[in-house]
C-alpha cells in the first residue's frame, strides 16, 4: 500500500551539491524540505509535502514559478551546514536562490502549506491610484514607495524582486504612468518613508536596475540596525547564527534605547554581520536577567549572549565612552570574554617585578563569573524553554 503515500504526480526535486544552486537560482519561489530519514517527524511530513506540491503544481504549472524540493541532510551534511539546519524537518523558503530569513512555521498540513505558497506568490506591492494615498500612509511602519513611468520595465521588475524578499519588513507601494508623473521629475524614483510623522524622506540615488545596490539600500532601511527580541522571534534570530549584543531596558525607557542605538551606529556599524544588535523588555526577560544576577530594577543592562555564556557589559554609564562598547564586542570575537569567564582577567597590566599568576592554578573569579556563577550559565533563549 506504499503507493497511497507516494502520489505518482509528485514532483519533489532532490537537491545535492551538484544541482542546488542551478535549481534554486532559477526558481521564482522554492520551498525546501530539509529532512533526515531517521526522524519520525520527517517521515510524517513527506506525504503531506508531496500532496501540497501536487496542489500547487495545478495552479502554477510553470516549473520555475514554484519548486518543491528536498535535501537529505544525512547524505548532504555540507548543504545542511551551509544553511545552518540544526533540526528536522525544517522548511525554508528561497526566492531566486536567496534564502528568506523566516522559515515556514505554520501547520504541517496540505492546506496550510499550499496557502503559504499562494501568499508568497501574491503581489507584495500595493498599487497607488492617487498620490493622496501616500500622504495618508501609516507612519508607524517603514514604507518604500516607487514611482515609475511604466510597470513593464527593468526598473519596476528590480523593485518587484526586492519587494518580494523584504515585504515582511517594509510596506511596498508603487505609482505608475500619469499618476506618478509629478514625482518623476528626474526619472523613475524610489523613496523611503521612515516611521514618524516628521521623519524626513530618503531618496535612493543608485541604479534602479542594479539589484544588489537597491537591495542593500532597501534592506538597510527596512531592517533596523537594532531589533527587538521577543520569545516569539527569538528562535528565528538565533537561526541567523550570530551572537547577540542585547540592551535590556524597561519598555517605557526610550532614552536608554535611543542612546544604545546611537552608540551601536557610531561604534559598531563595521561589526554588522558578525553580531546581532538587539533590545529586550526587562519585564519579559526577567528570568535571563536573574541568571546574571540582575533584576529589572538594575536595567538598563547590556550583555552579550554567545549561545555558550552570557557576558555583562560592566557599566551602562560607560556606553558613551569612545570605543568602550566596540572593545566589548571585539573581546568576544578574540575569545577574551570566554577566557576571562573561566580564568579571570588576562594578566596584561602587571607592574614591573610583579609575578604573573599561573592561570592554570586556582585563578581568581572574573567579573563575569561573579555575575553568572557556573550553575546559572544559561543563554538568553534557553530560558524560553523553562518558562
Amino acid at each position: 500500500v506504499s503507493w497511497l503515500f507516494n502520489p505518482t504526480r509528485s514532483e519533489i526535486t532532490s537537491l545535492d551539491s551538484g544541482n542546488i544552486d542551478d535549481i534554486l537560482n532559477n526558481a521564482d519561489v522554492a520551498l525546501v524540505n530539509f529532512y533526515a530519514d531517521w526522524c519520525r517527524f520527517s517521515q510524517m511530513l513527506h506525504p503531506i509535502f508531496e500532496e501540497a506540491s501536487n496542489v500547487i503544481k495545478e495552479e502554477y504549472p510553470d516549473k520555475n514559478q514554484v519548486v518543491f524540493a528536498r535535501v537529505d541532510c544525512d547524505q548532504h551534511s555540507d548543504i545542511a551546514q551551509r544553511y545552518r539546519i540544526s533540526k528536522y524537518p525544517t522548511l525554508k523558503l528561497f526566492r531566486n536562490g536567496m534564502m528568506m530569513k523566516r522559515e515556514y512555521r505554520g501547520q504541517r498540513s496540505v492546506t496550510a502549506i499550499a496557502d503559504y505558497i499562494r501568499q508568497q506568490k501574491s503581489n507584495p506591492i500595493r498599487e497607488v491610484q492617487d498620490l493622496e494615498e501616500i500622504s495618508s500612509l501609516d507612519r508607524s511602519r517603514r514604507n518604500i514607495v516607487g514611482y515609475f513611468e511604466q510597470k513593464d520595465s527593468d526598473n519596476y521588475r528590480t523593485f518587484e524582486r526586492v519587494a518580494n524578499i523584504l515585504h515582511d519588513d517594509c510596506v511596498f507601494l508603487s505609482a505608475s504612468g500619469a499618476i506618478s508623473k509629478a514625482e518623476r521629475f528626474s526619472g523613475d524614483n524610489v523613496i523611503y518613508k521612515p516611521p514618524g510623522e516628521n521623519a524626513p524622506d530618503m531618496v535612493y540615488l543608485g541604479s534602479l536596475t542594479n539589484f544588489d545596490l537597491i537591495y542593500a539600500w532597501t534592506q538597510d532601511k527596512c531592517v533596523p540596525l537594532v531589533r527587538e527580541i521577543t520569545f516569539e522571534n527569538g528562535e528565528e534570530l538565533t537561526e541567523e547564527g550570530l551572537p547577540f549584543l542585547i540592551l535590556f531596558h524597561m519598555k517605557d525607557d526610550l532614552e536608554s534605547l535611543e542612546k544604545f542605538q546611537q552608540e551601536v551606529a557610531r561604534q559598531l556599524i563595521s561589526e554588522k554581520g558578525t553580531i546581532n544588535f538587539l533590545h529586550a523588555d526587562c519585564d519579559k526577560f526577567r528570568h535571563p536577567l536573574l541568571h546574571i544576577q540582575k533584576t529589572p530594577a538594575d536595567c538598563p543592562v547590556i550583555a552579550i549572549d554567545s549561545f555558550r555564556h552570557m557576558y555583562v557589559f560592566p557599566d551602562f554609564s560607560d556606553l558613551s565612552v569612545p570605543g568602550k562598547l566596540k572593545q566589548f564586542v571585539l573581546d568576544l570575537h578574540s575569545g577574551k570574554l570566554h577566557r576571562e569567564f573561566h580564568h579571570g582577567p588576562d594578566p596584561t597590566d602587571v607592574a614591573p617585578g610583579q609575578p604573573i599568576q599561573d592561570l592554570a592554578s586556582s585563578p581568581p573569579e572574573s567579573s563575569f563569573q561573579k555575575l553568572a556563577p557556573s550553575e546559572h550559565r544559561y543563554t538568553l533563549l534557553r530560558e524560553k524553554d523553562e518558562l
